[in-house]
């Protein structure tokens, strides 16, 4: 039975959750299997939705668990399928075994996460702890930072996945209720557009095909464990930058709409900047706006892509700054903060290396102020100013009590 075609506005009112959703039904994904989990549920209740109004030819799978939901996307992709779903936190967290079986087999499966604390103690709102649980699961990682970047991202996520060069998993994250449940603007394809941009999915491996028997899922111990991580870490490292380049600008080429490796404001002559990710991206922009006009030269660094982590454009990006501030959304229990340490590493070499401070915020959804950034971007000018760094090496922003500061 054919499926019928939705008619979209050029401009949609949207949240995070469904324009995830309508880009999964424009893809025309053949098994969702799923298991609901706030703030993520509504991206596969709506493609269930969809599945039941006939605008997807596909299957929905309702699962008894969130592992169960991976290892059904696991098994659907083997077969030959193109498969996608969506979880958050706890979900996440109980998914991680499988995300290694995934990546491993070089299945394509598209993961939606929609970014929320960890327990304990129990929390539904918005950090990064779960993006960076699966930070070394071998999967690519796309970050979005409104509604039609969670749009967007999924068809490009689709395309880099999909191409038989790369043949691995990819999320796409956007940070809970932030930009899960925010409605805004935005700008749609048309489904024969969204659907032509990603292309038909062209199994390749499938255990279903059985002219060409394979076998999925070995166990190679240490005859060849080591070099089956090894080829995935230099593919990733290698051949994934070049075709997620591809992809954005291919997309441009389709709606005008740019996407880079890593997202530069207001940096080109840059003494200061905030390195981020998701929705404080936005929020930092409009701060650094602001302290320019205060006679700071700030500027912010957002990371579309977290893996492979991007150290070459990074190094690019920083290569004048004088003084930076890493931002990360997940406690670090015990050490310096991920996105810190990564930062850190791709600079330790270089010639002219800024200025490094750490900064702690938005736990279990604590809101990150302008007041917040408007101190960060004062400190890091007194970095500037004193030829080093004046403050604790890491601190934690806005919490209650007494200030916390680390190292």
């Amino acid at each position: 039975m054919a499926f019928d075609k939705m008619e979209l506005k050029d401009i949609e009112v949207w949240d995070g959750n469904f324009a995830a959703a309508q880009a999964l039904r424009q893809c025309q994904i053949d098994v969702v299997a799923a298991y609901p989990i706030t703030p993520s549920t509504p991206i596969v209740e709506g493609y269930a939705k969809f599945l039941a109004d006939n605008y997807v030819e596909g299957e929905f799978v309702m699962v008894e668990s969130e592992h169960a939901a991976m290892s059904g996307c696991i098994g659907a992709s083997a077969a030959g399928g193109r498969v996608a779903t969506a979880t958050s936190s706890q979900g996440f967290a109980l998914m991680v075994e499988t995300l290694y079986q995934a990546s491993g087999m070089r299945l394509p499966i598209i993961l939606n996460v929609v970014n929320r604390a960890l327990a304990a103690p129990l929390n539904v709102n918005g950090d990064h702890s779960d993006m960076y649980l699966g930070r070394d699961s071998g999967w690519i990682q796309f970050d979005a930072f409104s509604p039609q970047e969670a749009y967007d991202l999924n068809f490009i996520a689709f395309k880099v996945a999909e191409d038989h060069d790369v043949r691995l998993p990819a999320m796409v994250h956007q940070d809970g209720f932030m930009t899960s449940h925010t409605a805004q603007g935005v700008h749609t394809l048309s489904d024969d557009a969204a659907y032509g941009y990603v292309g038909d999915f062209k199994p390749m491996n499938d255990m279903l095909d059985f002219e060409h028997p394979v076998t999925h899922g070995v166990q190679t111990e240490e005859d060849w464990h080591f070099e089956h991580k090894a080829r995935q870490h230099n593919d990733l490292m290698k051949k994934v930058m070049p075709k997620i380049q591809a992809a954005f600008d291919s997309f441009e080429e389709l709606t005008g709409r740019k996407y880079n490796i890593v997202e530069k404001y207001d940096m080109a002559d840059a003494d200061v900047a905030v390195v981020c990710m998701g929705t404080s991206v936005e929020t930092a922009r409009e701060v650094a706006t602001e302290m320019r006009e205060k006679g700071i030269k700030a500027g912010v660094i957002g990371l579309r892509v977290v893996r492979p982590f991007p150290f070459f454009e990074i190094q690019e990006a920083l290569k004048d700054v004088k003084a930076i501030a890493i931002l990360d959304r997940s406690s670090p229990n015990g050490a310096a903060g991920m996105l810190f340490n990564e930062l850190a590493g791709a600079m330790v070499n270089e010639a002219k290396r800024p200025l490094m401070s750490g900064y702690v915020y938005g736990l279990g959804g604590r809101d990150l102020t302008k007041k917040h950034l408007v101190d960060l971007y004062t400190e890091l000018q007194a970095n500037v100013d004193a030829g080093k760094v004046t403050t604790p090496l890491q601190q934690f922003i806005g919490v209650r009590g007494p200030k916390l500061q680390f190292l």
